[in-house]
């Protein structure tokens, strides 16, 4: 059975690179009918951001992303953490140990320092010099009874370690420029590195699908693999995030954290449909895809090596269109926190879904939407050039006009309306934006907006009737 997972470190918000990894290891355990796992990889305890686990599982919430192991939170599964696995990683560790692959090391940080200066000044390829491996191996054990070290693992430096991408195909290393791996902290904990390969081996992940910035990091988790004597998963790492000047994505130049565009009003069926696409294609020229078809669609053939420019814009121009297109019911419901912190009173939800569906028409995200709507819940006032738009002997005239045909309409439809546009034009010679101008500031606040029987129809005739009388007054 095919099986993924996520390993973020709990830092802060889920960044929108780490939305992709999670949402392309879903949609791989989904499409193979596999199971998908999120692990908490907290095993650096100075970087733990209080509450960056329940924001990460909030987020994944709304996105609608569910994982399958652990234990149960909400609709979900998960997550595990591996600050709950530590026996394991020390069961382990001893194994490395006792087949003489792994090694203390009992250097100072000021030792460590001074080394690195040394080799980077001597141009040698890693920062370690392999100081403490030569220890006799009795003494090695006494010491670390007593003395503050670490663990290394034993690089075995004459090798080249060869491996298959299914992104970036065969990939090699040369060993000797590989760094003795610290696995084991003088906290400790173990480092990412070693408690990534035991967790992948005792949760039987099959497929590793992460950021290529973890690619130098493979061939030593491949040693891993091979001094335990375990099957290694297959590797797959993603291309980089790209800001349109193709710089890495970064808070630098602008937001990257997924929770910060959910704030601001784009959708959650936008966004995984947008991030999807970033470095996956779907063998044609579609771009919707709602996550049921994500799922579907999905393949590991199309994932790209080059990296993914995240385009704002492009991104807009997507939410706007499942603002349109999803149930009114949902977007009237997202929309509506909204409304209530402006203090609007939206409890005619006739009124309410009118608003919602007339505005959702012109808009791209829902920060957007009261920039739309507010006009029908408070009447306008007209100023500068507005107001001399509906000032003039020609606006009042028409203003007197409307008056005296909209009391003669009880249940004005569109077809009444479209009939006294007609007559307006017929019998006081007013004609297009002579027309349309002065009654949209009068019953809207614009010149530009919904047409004439749509704003009558929200508004209503009496609310219609009293805002044409203000403003011929």
């Amino acid at each position: 059975m095919i099986k993924t997972r996520f390993a973020p470190s709990p830092t802060g918000y889920l960044h929108l690179g780490g939305l992709r990894t999670a949402l392309y290891n879903y949609l791989y355990a989904r499409k193979t009918g596999g199971k998908v796992v999120l692990r908490i990889e907290d095993t650096d305890q100075n970087r733990k951001v209080e509450g960056a686990v329940d924001n990460l599982l909030e987020t994944f919430d709304k996105m609608g992303i569910r994982f399958d192991e652990g234990p149960r939170q909400g609709g979900s599964c998960g997550p595990y953490f591996q600050s709950d696995r530590l026996p394991l990683y020390r069961e382990q560790l001893q194994r490395l140990l006792d087949s003489g692959q792994a090694y203390p090391c009992f250097c100072t940080p000021e030792r460590l320092a001074k080394v690195r200066e040394e080799r980077a000044a001597n141009k040698l390829n890693t920062p370690y010099d392999r100081h403490c491996i030569r220890l006799p191996r009795q003494e090695a054990l006494d010491r670390m009874q007593s003395e503050p070290h670490v663990v290394r693992m034993k690089i075995p430096s004459e090798r080249t370690i060869r491996f298959y991408d299914i992104i970036r195909d065969a990939v090699e290393f040369n060993c000797a420029e590989i760094d003795d791996q610290v696995l084991f902290k003088t906290d400790g904990f173990p480092t990412y590195h070693f408690a990534n390969v035991v967790d992948d081996h005792f949760m039987e992940i099959t497929h590793v699908i992460r950021g290529e910035e973890w690619l130098p990091s493979t061939p030593k988790h491949i040693l891993l693999y091979e001094f335990f004597g375990w099957k290694a998963p297959k590797f797959a790492h993603l291309p980089l995030l790209l800001n349109p000047d193709r710089s890495k994505l970064s808070k630098r130049q602008g937001d990257v954290a997924v929770e910060a565009y959910l704030q601001k009003g784009y959708l959650p069926e936008a966004l995984n449909n947008y991030v999807a696409l970033l470095g996956w294609a779907p063998g044609n020229d579609r771009e919707m895809f709602s996550l049921d078809q994500l799922e579907k669609a999905f393949s590991l053939k199309g994932l790209q090596k080059s990296g993914a420019v995240f385009d704002v814009e492009k991104l807009k121009w997507m939410n706007g269109h499942y603002l349109r297109e999803l149930p009114l019911k949902q977007i009237a419901h997202a929309a509506e926190p909204r409304f209530r912190k402006a203090g609007i009173d939206i409890s005619d939800k006739e009124k309410y879904f009118q608003v919602v569906d007339d505005a959702r028409r012109r808009i791209s995200i829902l920060d957007e939407i009261l920039n739309f709507s507010k006009m029908f819940y408070e009447a306008p006032v007209a100023e500068g050039e507005h107001r001399s738009l509906t000032d003039n002997q020609t606006s009042q005239k028409l203003f007197q006009f409307w008056l005296d045909n909209l009391h003669k309409l009880a249940h004005p439809d569109e077809e009444s309306l479209k009939e006294l546009i007609q007559k307006t034009t017929d019998e006081l010679g007013i004609s297009g934006k002579n027309l349309y101008w002065p009654l949209r500031i009068a019953l809207y606040g614009s010149p530009h907006g919904p047409d004439i029987p749509t704003l009558l129809k929200i508004l209503g005739l009496k609310e219609s009737i009293k805002r044409l009388q203000r403003q011929l007054n």
